[in-house]
């Protein structure tokens, strides 16, 4: 079987039992005798040492074999969870994420052997063992019922009924070369079975499984046939079960224990084939003699798992759909399908004659309703919750803590929030440069926190939710906050502001100034925070997705940093406008209002011209003369100005025209053409010409 087909999906599971062994381990932490998290952790390494068995990765599995028996001695009672157990078990994880990095790299996983990490495991078991455990002694769990405190083989696995029997043996139709293999087996002391395996339906790498069923069977027996055929099976061309003939000096107990110790093998039904099973000859056997003969019965054979090739898989490509939301989509085709046939069923004569073409009409509103509700449909396939991003904090929190020596706790709420796929996987690091900021510069030390008069564990909150048509993230701290004036100061020192500058700035003016590039006010440099290429980098990423970023401090309090996000990047609102001869479109979800001024109210603070608008005073961007439009109109008595907003900040874009709203493609431009990041893509509009979408971020 060549498992390399199943790299992609090897690599998409095992991340995700990674993350669930992250977050069950810092349960573990502080809670070392919760048995359902000790459980949890144990199915999961369980897992993991099956998968990388069946792909090939011997020191993968090894490493997770020796967490499994770690685990299976502590569920057993026999030994109890330590301090430097976890400590080992959190290195185990980096070292499990590091063949996984190398798996996504090189399809190898390195040479590696993490023997250190191994041999703590053991030294760890052995003391446990004996007693020697420094952590304290956990109260006795109450004694589990004999299924659960046996292997899941024995829990699981059942002899078939009387009735399941006979079903069992009716489902094959063994051929008279099958009858005389069990016939010989038979004289020589074994004996014939009919084993049916039922996988687990959440089971993602089916076909593995069975590769690893039919490994397992290979320990105590002969696979004779198997119901799928072995290329059916391999194919993925089966349910979540299979049947296999086998031939084994075993008991069935056995048999049953080593198809059991296959991880998401769900239970294993077996039954005894008897003499007069192999001694029947009917014509519906005879039929299917026949057929076998002329198409060639395929049976399961020991097989070596290949090398894995050298293409590189491609990650983080799939998103898991509720089942709801594809039948959505597929009645919305559907419904497109239908529309499609009204329009081809309107002939030119029916145009001719009907003057007001009304029908012709009714169907491309037809049309376009039915578009607008498949965009909406595929949005909500493409969207996935924060979670996914935000799951794997909490252990970075833990190892900060660790490393600072301070004592802090990170709070998350609205991690059910859904966004954008292609935002998703861009968020990642601009949060992680803001928690580890939260963590060294935020947070006081433990004595500076009492001496404050504040609780001694410092607080981090990350909370997510949507408003409007965008996603708010924000990260707040219970720190110190951050001191304008010694930011002030840097600035002057560095030369970034003018003491003028520095006389007129208000508060949030010179904390915005923390996200120039290579700016930091860190006393020390260390590997956390400090070298200046932390906020610029997150305020860069984050507008090159369409979003804003802003902070806000109170000395003594603490600080929380608010990003703001697109729903998605793909396909937008927007207003067409038009500058001279080309037509240019504006997010709809930057913009305010739009404004009608006389250039007699046109103003000039330092130069630069402005507005006064309900008393707000927002100065003016001349579109034409950015983006050098010739032809723009000259000598108005009015401006159409457009008015756009980046966090709490305005700016009026002056236009020649508005064309309207209109929901549009983004296309990305690519590296093609190099700008100034005013020019956020193009879209094709509905005649064939193309618009430049206008990134209003960069123009405040």
């Amino acid at each position: 079987m060549d498992v390399s087909q199943y790299l992609e999906i090897f690599i998409e599971e095992t991340k995700e039992h990674l993350q669930s062994l992250n977050e069950q381990l810092l349960v573990l932490e502080k809670e070392p005798d919760n048995k359902e998290t000790i459980n949890e952790i144990f199915r999961a390494a369980h897992s993991l040492k099956g998968m990388a068995g069946t792909m090939g990765y011997k020191r993968m599995q090894k490493l997770t074999h020796d967490m499994e028996n770690v685990f299976q001695e502590i569920r057993n009672e026999k030994m109890k969870v330590s301090s430097t157990l976890v400590d080992g078990l959190f290195r185990g994880l980096d070292a499990l994420e590091e063949y996984l990095d190398n798996i996504v790299n090189n399809q190898d996983e390195g040479t590696n052997d993490n023997q250190d990490i191994i041999d703590l495991f053991q030294k760890e078991l052995q003391a446990g063992l004996a007693g020697g455990s420094d952590a304290p002694a956990a109260p006795a769990a109450p004694a589990a019922a004999p299924a659960e405190k046996a292997a899941p083989a024995a829990a699981a696995a059942a002899v078939a009924t009387e009735g399941d029997t006979k079903e069992l043996l009716d489902s094959f139709t063994l051929t008279e070369q099958e009858k005389n293999m069990i016939n010989k087996a038979r004289g020589q002391g074994l004996q014939g079975y009919i084993v049916r395996i039922n996988i687990q339906d959440t089971c993602v790498l089916k076909a593995a499984r069975a590769f690893l069923v039919f490994k397992a069977i290979e320990t105590v027996g002969e696979t004779i046939k198997s119901m799928p055929d072995a290329q059916a099976i391999e194919d993925e061309k089966f349910d979540f079960s299979f049947s296999v003939v086998v031939t084994s000096a075993k008991t069935m107990d056995e048999i049953q224990a080593a198809v059991m110790n296959v991880s998401e093998v769900k239970s294993v039904d077996i039954a005894l084939i008897d003499e007069t099973k192999c001694e029947r000859k009917e014509a519906a056997e005879q039929t299917a003699e026949s057929t076998a003969a002329a198409t060639g019965t395929a049976t399961a054979t020991q097989t070596k798992a290949p090398a894995a090739t050298a293409k590189k898989p491609v990650v983080n490509r799939s998103v898991r759909v509720d089942i709801d939301k594809l039948d959505d989509l597929m009645n919305l085709v559907s419904e497109l399908i239908i529309a499609k046939n009204g329009l081809v069923s309107i002939s030119p004569a029916d145009l001719v004659r009907d003057e007001k073409n009304s029908s012709f009409r009714d169907q491309v509103e037809y049309l376009e309703r039915i578009t607008t509700n498949i965009h909406q449909s595929v949005m909500k396939v493409r969207m996935v919750p924060i979670e996914s991003v935000v799951n794997r904090f909490p252990r970075m929190i833990r190892d900060l803590s660790k490393k600072l020596d301070k004592k802090m706790e990170l709070f998350m709420s609205g991690e059910e929030t859904e966004l954008d796929r292609t935002v998703i996987d861009e968020i990642g690091d601009p949060l992680q440069h803001i928690l580890r900021n939260a963590a060294d510069h935020g947070l006081e030390t433990n004595a500076e926190r009492i001496k404050a008069g504040k609780p001694e564990v410092g607080s981090i909150f990350l909370s997510a939710y949507q408003e409007g048509n965008n996603v708010v993230i924000e990260v707040r701290d219970d720190g110190h906050g951050i001191d304008v004036e010694k930011v002030k100061a840097k600035a002057l020192e560095r030369g970034t502001i003018t003491p003028d500058q520095a006389e007129t700035m208000s508060d949030k003016e010179i904390i915005d100034l923390l996200f120039r590039p290579s700016f930091s006010t860190a006393e020390k440099i260390s590997d956390i925070s400090g070298r200046g290429v932390g906020l610029d980098v997150v305020k860069t990423k984050i507008e090159a997705l369409g979003g804003s970023v802003e902070c806000r401090s109170v000395l003594g309090e603490g600080s929380t940093f608010i990003i703001r996000l697109p729903l998605t990047l793909a396909i937008i609102q927007s207003l067409m406008v038009v500058l001279g001869n080309e037509k240019y479109a504006i997010p709809l979800g930057s913009i305010q209002t739009i404004e009608d001024i006389p250039t007699t109210d046109i103003k000039y603070v330092e130069g630069k011209e402005v507005i006064n608008l309900r008393g707000t005073v927002i100065p003016l961007v001349r579109l034409d003369k950015i983006l050098d439009v010739p032809n723009a109109k000259q000598d108005q008595e009015s401006l159409t100005v457009v008015i756009v907003a980046k966090g709490d900040k305005q700016a009026g874009l002056i236009v020649d025209d508005l064309i309207g709203q209109l929901e549009i493609v983004i296309k990305s431009i690519g590296k093609y053409i190099n700008n100034s990041k005013m020019i956020s893509g193009a879209t094709i509009l509905g005649d064939g010409e193309i618009a430049l979408i206008l990134d209003a971020n960069t123009l405040v």
